[in-house]
């Protein structure tokens, strides 16, 4: 009796090579706007040799670079609060408001109480970050208790934060004084405080995000609220607590920029910064539709606004400074979109 012939399953032919080199995500993450910055830096070295010069004046360093590190200070504290909102799904415009805000509430309470009962530095930094936090936790409870989009509630008090600011110190500058503000304004191991303190800002958050679950909470509810609130993710708390970060980073921020000129002002300080620090986020890798961020991206993506900022005022006319940092920041981001990079490149293009 002859046996039944059995019927084998086909062999699945092994796939094709990639036709490319894959980069691990996280340093896939930088690799652009790392790029970015090594050019910009060399550009730098032939057309601007002075920008790295760096001498010693009373007993700290100085030079361009030096004021790059300082005056990218407040960028670099909005832009990993602001980091942290994006990768939920959200934006926060109102930074830039938190800031003067929280630079007028400060001054106001040192040097412009109306009983003449100031208060000292320390405490008026504290009352402002009090108010800083409070203004993220309003948009915190528009945005995740109310479900309002976040545009129009970040917009909301955009506009009312500075006219709160104007309420408190008028529209022209308070000077701001004290051992903190000074402090700020200084020099540690001589390099700047503030710049210094960004950096600190950056490292906490980066720990506490990808050394705990909170970064894979906040990923998880900006790649898909619905399916996260059923793995039992509490996406309001986590999306109410990210706009409370970032209203604090701002009202730092705002601290900051107000010790760096020794005063504060309701109109000027933090003007458009919201969008500088939505772009380093995104030039970083964190993306705008939520569930991807990268905290050392944003550092990068900081730096380099600024470092661009500080190299045009030496080579472009005023008039044109704006639209060269936009092409050049554009270019940043189509490098860094996949479907830019296999249309030019094709695939061999680096993912």
């Amino acid at each position: 009796m002859s046996e039944t012939p059995t019927l084998e399953a086909p062999v699945p032919a092994s796939p094709p090579l990639a036709r490319y080199t894959r980069v691990p995500s996280p340093w896939l993450k930088v690799l652009w706007p790392v790029a970015a910055l090594i050019l910009l830096l060399l550009f730098d070295l032939i057309f601007v040799p002075h920008f790295f010069r760096v001498s010693v004046s009373q007993g700290h360093l100085s030079g361009s670079l030096i004021d790059v590190f300082r005056l990218a200070a407040p960028v670099m504290l909005v832009s990993v609060g602001m980091t942290l909102v994006l990768a939920t799904g959200g934006v926060d415009l109102s930074v830039g408001a938190i800031m003067a805000l929280a630079g007028a509430v400060a001054a106001r309470l040192m040097v412009a109480a109306p009983d003449g009962a100031n208060l000292s530095p320390w405490l008026a930094a504290l009352a402002a970050l009090g108010v800083a936090l409070l203004c993220g936790a309003w948009n915190g409870a528009l945005v995740a208790m109310l479900d309002i989009q976040p545009i129009v509630a970040t917009l909301v008090l955009m506009i009312a934060g500075r006219g709160l600011a104007m309420e408190f110190i008028g529209s022209g500058y308070v000077d701001v004084h004290g051992a903190l503000f000074n402090r700020l304004h200084g020099y540690v191991l001589g390099l700047p405080a503030a710049g210094l303190l960004a950096l600190l800002v950056f490292a906490a958050t980066g720990a506490f995000a990808r050394g705990t679950s909170a970064g894979l909470l906040i990923e998880a509810t900006g790649a898909n609220k619905v399916a996260s609130r059923f793995a039992g993710v509490n996406v309001v708390l986590v999306t109410f607590l990210t706009y409370v970060f970032c209203g604090f980073c701002s009202g730092l921020a705002g601290l900051v920029a107000a010790a760096d000129i020794q005063k504060a002002n309701a109109i000027h300080t933090g003007m458009y910064l919201e969008l500088d620090a939505i772009l380093a986020a995104v030039i970083g890798g964190t993306s705008l539709i939520g569930g991807r961020f990268s905290i050392l991206g944003a550092l990068i993506g900081a730096l380099l606004i600024q470092t661009l900022t500080t190299t045009l005022t030496y080579k472009v006319p005023v008039e044109y400074t704006l639209v060269v940092k936009a092409i050049v920041v554009l270019a940043v981001c189509l490098l860094q979109s996949d479907t830019f990079r296999r249309k030019v490149f094709g695939g061999r293009a680096v993912a």
